[in-house]
């Protein structure tokens, strides 16, 4: 299993990105479930084609979501 990492940027206007690697699918949605419910309302989320897959694939790939969140 790879290593599932999530990795926030914090913008000068306050806006927060959060990127998701080693998830494929769904995964990606309910491990950062309730860190977005804490942070504040999410504006943006952009799936990668990594989120598509169901299936692990032969060779290790990172799963990659850009979620941009803004405090209320």
């Amino acid at each position: 299993m790879p290593q599932q990492t999530i990795r926030f940027c914090i913008r000068p206007n306050g806006v927060v990105e959060e990127l998701v690697e080693g998830v494929q699918g769904e995964g990606c949605l309910e491990l950062t479930r309730s860190i977005e419910a804490k942070l504040g309302t999410v504006q943006r989320c952009t799936p990668t084609t990594n989120h598509y897959q169901t299936a692990p694939a032969e060779i290790h790939q990172n799963q990659a979501s850009n979620v941009s969140l803004q405090h209320d």
